[in-house]
């Protein structure tokens, strides 16, 4: 009997018949051509695909995208993820959402997704403002952000993603941006390819409300000597002539012109395992002081190797089993026991 042969798929088996409603130049468009472009790549059946929103602009992308999925609550898409995961492993579940919706009402939700592990993929469309509800600030907004609900500037002092996320126990945490599709791409490959949760921030504009927010990781005269590539095992170098370098002088790090006190050997080596450095490229724009004079790190910080929370939710279960036969009666009456008379 001959073997029947599945149809390779495209990106175009990824695209609904649903009219995509995002404002004109959003980046939300580039982000869902990026993912509809990687989905084929994984070998996955589309069957086994499945696509978790909140709400908010970005949380639009499962009637975008032809896999199975489900638009839910305003931050609880975490939530409704990590239930789906852990009594259906074998999907591959990704978690789209913004800043506000994963960071704000979501915020709770997201950092215990982050602790467990569960191997799902987050999306996380940073775009620094509330773009649905019609341009209030968010929890990444910077401080002094004057909007329509802080008309005299924000005083609050912004979330930091990366920060979060490794705070959290996070097992792996990523950045890229909606205007450069092929970084975008391999980092929604290294999401994958991760074993547990992948938090991916993605830097989005916003065009409405907050226009230009990263224009200078992204326009073609800026975006040499404003970004640094994270590339595993090499140094980091960054710079419209690839002349500059980013050192550790202690803990602090410190740019030099590669040839004129310093070498390639002196520079800083990037490790994704390392969390300790990881917390300092996180960390690196917190001080107003020497922040306008380093690069924005982009790609994989910090990368690390854990059990997953389903896997080992799955061990209990079956230990469990094996020990005794579990009677949920015994369970709900537990050892405190009181009779009461009339």
């Amino acid at each position: 009997m001959s073997e029947v042969l599945t149809p390779a798929l495209t990106s175009k088996d990824f695209v609904t018949d649903q009219e995509v409603r995002w404002c004109p130049g959003c980046g939300d468009y580039s982000i869902l051509a990026q993912v509809q472009r990687v989905m084929p790549t994984l070998g996955i059946p589309k069957e086994n695909i499945v696509f978790i929103s909140g709400i908010g602009c970005s949380s639009r992308f499962p009637y975008y995208i032809d896999t199975f999925g489900m638009h839910s609550i305003h931050g609880r898409a975490t939530s409704i993820a990590s239930g789906l995961k852990a009594s259906r492993p074998e999907l591959s579940v990704w978690v789209v959402t913004g800043d506000g919706d994963s960071l704000s009402i979501g915020g709770n939700h997201t950092i215990h997704l982050l602790r467990r592990n569960l191997d799902i993929n987050v999306l996380m469309f940073n775009n620094q403002i509330y773009g649905l509800t019609k341009g209030q600030y968010s929890p990444t907004s910077e401080q002094n952000k004057i909007t329509k609900s802080t008309p005299y500037g924000s005083i609050d002092y912004p979330f930091n993603p990366a920060a979060l996320a490794l705070g959290s126990n996070g097992t792996f945490f990523a950045r890229s941006l909606d205007r450069d599709p092929k970084h975008l791409q391999a980092m929604l490959l290294r999401s994958h390819k991760h074993k547990g949760t992948s938090f991916l921030e993605i830097y989005q504009n916003c065009n409405i409300f907050n226009d230009g927010a990263f224009e200078v990781f992204t326009e073609k005269g800026s975006k040499p000597d404003e970004t640094l590539f994270l590339e595993q095992g090499k140094p980091l170098v960054f710079g419209k002539e690839n002349n500059k370098g980013l050192r550790l002088d202690g803990f602090q790090p410190q740019v030099v012109t590669i040839g004129e006190k310093y070498s390639l050997d002196d520079l800083w080596i990037h490790d994704e395992n390392d969390i300790y450095k990881a917390q300092i490229l996180a960390r690196i724009h917190d001080d107003p002081s020497i922040a306008d004079h380093l690069p924005r790190p982009f790609g994989v910080f910090y990368e690390n190797d854990r059990l997953c929370y389903e896997e080992i939710m799955e061990q209990q279960i079956e230990n469990a089993a094996k020990s005794k036969p579990a009677n949920l009666n015994v369970l709900l009456r537990g050892n405190e026991v009181w009779t009461i008379q009339n």
